[in-house]
């Protein structure tokens, strides 16, 4: 039989494994997501999760605790009578008594090659550490950071033309399948869990606004991963001179080039800049108060040559 299932999730990454789950015919009698926040054009219409949006489609009950941690809340999570919930992306931290509540367990769909980045931003990490590869695997959550017994994993190869951004949308549906997987074999009574090594943890901590800005005595791949590893947000910035003034412009994506000069110079007229050790070329980037464009169109409207150095 299906399971009944608390499916528990905020971002657009966690969407398609709520949708994989309702495909496959588990009954999901409840979804836990995070309070609806100010949006909009003015800031002024509560905007909310994607996961809720998704939830209300399907007609399913959507509940938005500002905790977990009271007897209500407990209380509440138990009246669904749930065989398992499965957690994506939530948010938020399960107490044990919440952990210990559906008989068949939590389930945590990770997004990152565990014990490697544990923690809040997997995906930003794995890009701007430069690792080859990065992946999803399913856990069952005990009350550690990311520390629960591992059931199934998929692996996914990481290009340095990747940006978070194409490391979210590849990993969000093949995290789905690999969830309706698992809940699959979790209802046979086939799924296997193994104990995480103690080897080879990293953490994933949550992206700084200090981090942002770009270094360029460093070397040209190390500063195209960390461009890549923060595209689309927060961004990685710089400063250059448009008009005789200092504008701070985010660079997208990029790619590495040939070329030589002092780290922060600008070699030519296609937004090729030195690095220490290497170049690189912008191809998307955003000037502050503007739209994302290619750099084609940038230099359309704002021409560049050199001699300028971006810092």
């Amino acid at each position: 039989m299906p399971l009944r299932l608390i499916f528990m999730g905020t971002p657009d990454f966690a969407v398609p494994t709520l949708l994989e789950l309702v495909a496959h015919g588990h009954d999901i009698a409840a979804v836990y997501t995070r309070v609806a926040k100010p949006g909009g054009r003015r800031g002024l219409q509560l905007q909310p999760t994607p996961v809720e949006q998704e939830a209300r489609r399907l007609n399913i009950p959507v509940l938005t605790p500002s905790t977990l941690k009271t007897p209500q809340a407990l209380q509440e999570f138990g009246s669904h009578e749930a065989d398992a919930a499965v957690v994506v992306a939530y948010g938020m931290i399960l107490p044990k008594s919440i952990l210990d509540t559906p008989p068949l367990g939590c389930f945590n769909l990770h997004a990152s090659l565990l014990p490697r980045w544990r923690g809040a931003a997997p995906i930003n990490r794995a890009i701007m550490a430069g690792d080859a590869e990065s992946g999803v695997m399913v856990m069952k959550m005990d009350v550690g950071l990311d520390t629960g017994d591992v059931a199934m994993a998929e692996r996914l190869a990481i290009s340095d033309a990747m940006t978070a951004a194409d490391l979210h949308d590849a990993l969000a549906p093949l995290g789905a399948d690999l969830m309706v997987r698992a809940m699959g074999a979790l209802e046979r009574g086939r799924l296997q869990l193994t104990k995480q090594s103690d080897e080879g943890v990293t953490y994933a901590a949550k992206i700084e606004k200090a981090e942002a800005r770009i270094d360029w005595n460093r070397p040209a791949r190390d500063v195209l991963r960390h461009i890549h590893g923060l595209s689309p947000f927060p961004g990685a910035w710089c400063e250059m001179t448009i008009d005789g003034e200092q504008v701070r412009v985010k660079i997208l994506r990029c790619e590495l080039a040939s070329g030589a000069g002092a780290p922060g110079d600008l070699l030519d007229d296609r937004l090729t800049i030195a690095c220490q050790g290497g170049t690189i070329r912008i191809l998307d980037l955003q000037r502050a108060g503007a739209k994302p464009m290619k750099a084609q169109e940038f230099l359309r409207g704002t021409p560049l040559a050199p001699p300028i150095r971006l810092v």
